[in-house]
């Protein structure tokens, strides 16, 4: 894989719609666009994307590469940026890849705690929690899972690991506030996402989404369509 590559990343996973060009030999981000809208990312992603490239000095033709967050997440954000990313790497005939927000949320804990395994969690409501186990080298020990916080507890506990993410508190309270907290946000810089890729390289494999379980839709009560008879 070349090392010097020009990288779009997109996150629409949580409540951010963002992209950055991110160029892999020198570490640096080009050009970067991020809003905060909570829903309707596919109305904002093309322009966000094209806010970045602006910003960049790139087209896409520059591109030789994509990286996307898979989740886990919203169905919708996540469905709206693999979908996205795909076509754009169609398009210009160029490698995608797909990161997790856990992966992007263990990279940047594990720059701020160099040597230690992280556990990044993540509020998935219900009092659930999705996580996933790094160790100290970066690798996965612990593949993406739905939990609660009493079990990510025990699991950082047993492997020493740093909490990152939106749900990093509720597990150090937990553990009575013995654990290392690198930080708590739903999702990480849209920066990780392209670092990440970069570090994992495009092996051609087109990203899917990571649903870890089902969407949060349930069935109307008290409700039918009326049965046609026959006349």
């Amino acid at each position: 894989m070349r090392l010097d590559m020009k990288i779009l990343a997109i996150d629409t996973a949580a409540a951010f719609c963002a992209a950055c060009l991110y160029d892999s030999a020198d570490a640096i981000v080009l050009g970067r666009e991020t809003l905060e809208i909570g829903k309707g990312h596919a109305e904002r992603l093309m322009g966000v994307i094209a806010a970045a490239l602006e910003q960049s000095g790139l087209t896409y033709g520059d591109l030789d590469a994509i990286a996307v967050s898979v989740g886990p997440g919203s169905f919708t954000g996540i469905r709206i940026g693999v979908a996205a990313a795909r076509g754009l790497a169609l398009a210009q005939d160029i490698p995608c890849a797909g990161v997790t927000t856990l992966e992007a949320l263990a990279f940047e804990a594990q720059n701020a705690f160099p040597g230690r395994s992280v556990l990044p969690v993540l509020d998935a409501k219900r009092e659930e929690i999705y996580a996933a186990l790094h160790g100290a080298d970066g690798s996965a020990v612990l593949a993406p899972m739905v939990t609660d916080a009493k079990d990510a507890a025990a699991i950082a506990r047993e492997h020493d690991a740093v909490l990152v993410g939106s749900a990093a508190e509720v597990v150090a309270g937990v553990a009575d506030g013995t654990l290392d907290v690198a930080g708590g946000g739903q999702t990480a810089d849209i920066a990780s996402f392209a670092a990440v890729a970069a570090q994992k390289g495009f092996d051609g494999a087109k990203p899917a989404p990571l649903y870890l379980r089902g969407a949060d839709v349930r069935p109307q009560s008290g409700f039918a369509l009326p049965r046609k008879t026959a006349s």
